[in-house]
């Protein structure tokens, strides 16, 4: 069966001013796919991301998304492209003096034409979708970390996109809270066909979640992994990747 490209990385060189962080990277995200971003800390994880959802221009090289060229896009071709697309932030980046409610309606109220009625109808949907059903007048302040970054991934389905990116998902978590977003993550993949692109360091939602991933290596500024995370450990293309997932087990030994 021949995978739908959803994402195409070509040529891409990532850096800040004469530094060069990341160069020449080339990778396909496929549609439906729960891919990871790993590597180790200062490889260039986040600023891949912040590439990939715009915030960030590429020294060279270009991001496709759907066929279209997200580098080169005019402001209403990037606007059109970014309405495909959803963030969980790392803080879940909620705003403290709304409610949950209010901050899933916001994406909704600014760029919909739904009603009042509409949009409170599917701000309970989207919180009963990752399980905050009831919690719509429940502060930030109110509820737990991992209650906060169901609400934020709430808000980012808000729009029905396509793409959906995470930023550290597990970063701050106990291990039950984790584990409990991880299924949360797996269910969205599976229920709605969602592309998930996955930035973290940590091995087991690695391995948990992921179905392809890419390996970032800030030393030789390159890929040095490209695959099922499951796969690369039965056969790691080196020993930077073979280190990298199986940190848990020396840690332990």
């Amino acid at each position: 069966m021949i995978k739908e490209k959803q994402i195409e990385v070509k040529n891409l060189t990532i850096g800040y001013g004469d530094f060069v962080l990341l160069e020449n990277l080339n990778f396909v995200i496929n549609k439906s796919d729960v891919f990871i971003i790993m590597g180790g800390s200062g490889c260039g994880k986040s600023s891949m991301l912040r590439v990939l959802t715009g915030l960030l221009e590429p020294q060279k090289g270009n991001v496709i998304i759907d066929g279209k060229n997200f580098t080169k896009s005019t402001t209403i071709e990037r606007g059109a492209i970014m309405r495909k697309l959803g963030i969980l932030y790392q803080s879940g980046a909620l705003f403290s003096s709304m409610t949950l409610a209010e901050n899933i309606a916001l994406p909704l109220q600014q760029y919909t034409k739904y009603s009042l009625r509409e949009i409170n109808e599917l701000v309970s949907l989207k919180l009963a979708l990752v399980g905050l059903a009831g919690f719509e007048e429940f502060y930030p302040s109110e509820i737990s970390g991992g209650m906060k970054k169901r609400a934020g991934l709430a808000r980012a389905l808000a729009l029905d996109p396509e793409i959906v990116y995470f930023d550290e998902p597990s970063a701050g978590l106990d291990p039950i809270s984790s584990h409990l977003l991880d299924k949360l993550i797996l269910d969205i993949n599976h229920s709605l066909g969602t592309t998930i692109v996955i930035v973290t360091h940590e091995l087991a939602s690695i391995f948990a979640v992921g179905n392809n991933s890419i390996f970032l290596d800030g030393e030789t500024k390159s890929i040095q992994g490209y695959g099922n995370p499951k796969e690369l450990l039965k056969n790691p293309p080196n020993e930077k990747v073979y280190k990298f997932l199986t940190r848990g087990e020396k840690e332990h030994e």
